[in-house]
């Protein structure tokens, strides 16, 4: 025991020092305060910038000056007074996990999760369950951020069922869910979003320039062998090692699948096909009523933007089918205690959350993010770098700036356009620079206390250990930041060396 706490030290420092911080919600009133009394003193000494930033309504680059708004002053105050009902309403993370937590408690509450998952684990290598786990999070992030809502609570019971200690499981989604944002086998929704960025900045020097959403697509396939290695090791080495041990209750102990429960499956099962196969109808053909109507597209489509309500009754309807084909369901009021029981499990998110909410609101109003963004960013500008030294420098500047400002396509509209044309001139390509600052924004995902959905994993680390708090959330994840961190920063220094297509026609230079 003395030499695991002695090989811990460092991380158990970190974890103590954070843990004296004030209870979470407090800490999200105090930053709340600290960003009102910020606004008014950079609105006393006139603070601004001047940026080209892409304009999304206009879909143009333009010139921006963002100055400070204080919230101290009459306008400010009424803004304050007059949104707080609508900042907590419309904090993305609520809609969201209130929509797909409907679903998941039924197919929790039934005993289908963990009924599968047992079937799961007995088919799964004891040794492979966290790859698995932090594999699954990377393909998540394909359909935006579901995976934090989905995955974090499956993370657990996945531990849970093979008997390991399930905070370690939520640590390892979460890992693959937030640190694995810049990896996938497949083009995801934000991909898109990236390269029409990249597009409009790199036009600024060559108007003929065109970024694909492919054009990280090779780069990230590779990085997803990467963080699943990466993160499998962190998570069995590391993490799990450092934890208490966890007390497994009797109805955490994996028991033998019992008759009514393999019926429950059966219909669990066929629903789910009957389910799959009519969405398939929808979205498979080019003109699937699902897909975009003038473009026939998939990524930017009905289908995308409904994405959290066809998985809400992913879970919900196979849920429904496992309760009465094994007996736990037998009336609509079943049902509804079932999707009641599971939002009264995450009372303590809703509380964080109001507090977030009026916090991310409020620091956006003000300014105070942009301008630090872009001050650090030329800051990077004045150096002089060129190369892959330039390149790996901002990688880290990404990272550093994600922690106070962890919105990355909102970053990359306000970035893009000072970077992309200036990292032209250097013989840089779009794509690279893209790459680059996504690596960067990835890395620190996962330690940002200002992430929407940190409040959530602080929620669930709570759920398995009533003393865990910032200081144990932050100290558990900074393994995986910093090994992503290193093994990105060799991965792209090979990419660069070797100058291999980052994506179909995407080179690392011009």
């Amino acid at each position: 025991m003395a030499n695991k706490q002695k090989n811990f030290r460092f991380l158990n420092l970190i974890e103590r020092a954070g843990n004296r911080l004030p209870d979470p919600s407090f800490l999200f009133i105090f930053l709340t305060l600290l960003t009102i009394i910020a606004s008014a003193v950079a609105a006393y000494f006139n603070l601004s910038v001047t940026y080209e930033g892409f304009n999304e309504e206009t879909g143009t680059i333009e010139t921006i000056t963002a100055s400070v708004n204080n919230l101290l002053s009459v306008e400010g105050f009424q803004y304050m007074v007059t949104n707080v009902i609508d900042n907590f309403t419309g904090f993305f993370p609520l809609g969201t996990v209130f929509t797909v937590i409907i679903g998941v408690s039924v197919t929790e509450g039934t005993g289908m999760l963990s009924v599968l998952l047992k079937r799961i684990v007995s088919k799964t290598p004891k040794a492979l369950i966290s790859a698995m786990v932090v594999f699954l999070g990377i393909l998540s992030n394909v359909a935006s951020s579901t995976g934090y809502i989905v995955l974090l609570p499956l993370g657990a019971i996945i531990f849970l069922a093979s008997k390991r200690h399930p905070v370690a499981g939520i640590a390892a989604a979460y890992a693959g869910v937030s640190g694995g944002w810049t990896a996938n086998l497949l083009i995801g929704s934000n991909d898109p979003l990236y390269a029409g960025i990249s597009t409009q900045a790199a036009n600024i020097l060559d108007p003929n320039y065109t970024v694909q959403p492919t054009g990280n697509w090779f780069f990230m396939i590779i990085s997803t062998i990467m963080v699943t290695l990466i993160g499998t090791y962190i998570t069995d080495k590391i993490v799990e090692p450092k934890l208490s041990t966890y007390s497994f209750t009797s109805s955490e102990t994996v028991e033998t699948i019992t008759d009514d429960e393999r019926r429950g499956l059966r219909f669990a099962g066929i629903t789910f096909l009957i389910y799959v196969s009519l969405i398939a109808i929808t979205i498979i053909p080019e003109s699937g009523i699902l897909r975009d109507p003038e473009t026939g597209s998939l990524l930017e489509s009905p289908f995308m933007e409904g994405i959290i309500l066809f998985i809400m009754l992913m879970f919900l309807l196979p849920g429904i089918a496992y309760g009465v084909g094994q007996g736990a369901i037998k009336s609509t009021h079943d049902v509804a205690k079932l999707m009641s029981d599971g939002i009264s499990g995450i009372a303590n998110f809703l509380v964080l959350i109001f507090w977030a909410a009026q916090f991310t609101a409020f620091f956006e109003y003000s300014n105070l993010g942009t301008i630090l963004s872009v001050n650090g960013a030329q800051l990077l500008t004045n150096i002089g770098l060129t190369g892959l030294p330039l390149l790996l420098l901002f990688v880290i500047v990404a990272a550093l700036i994600n922690i106070i400002m962890p919105v990355d396509t909102a970053k990359w509209a306000m970035m893009a356009p000072i970077f992309i044309p200036m990292f032209l001139q250097v013989g840089l390509s779009p794509e690279v620079t893209q790459i680059a600052y996504r690596i960067g924004d990835s890395t620190t995902n996962v330690i940002t206390p200002l992430m929407p959905f940190f409040p959530m994993i602080i929620a669930y680390f709570q759920k398995y250990d009533k003393k865990a708090g910032i200081g144990s959330v932050i100290s558990t994840m900074l393994p995986y930041s910093i090994a992503f961190l290193i093994g990105w920063i060799i991965l792209l220094s090979g990419w660069y060396l070797f100058e291999l297509p980052l994506g179909p026609g995407a080179p690392v230079t011009t």
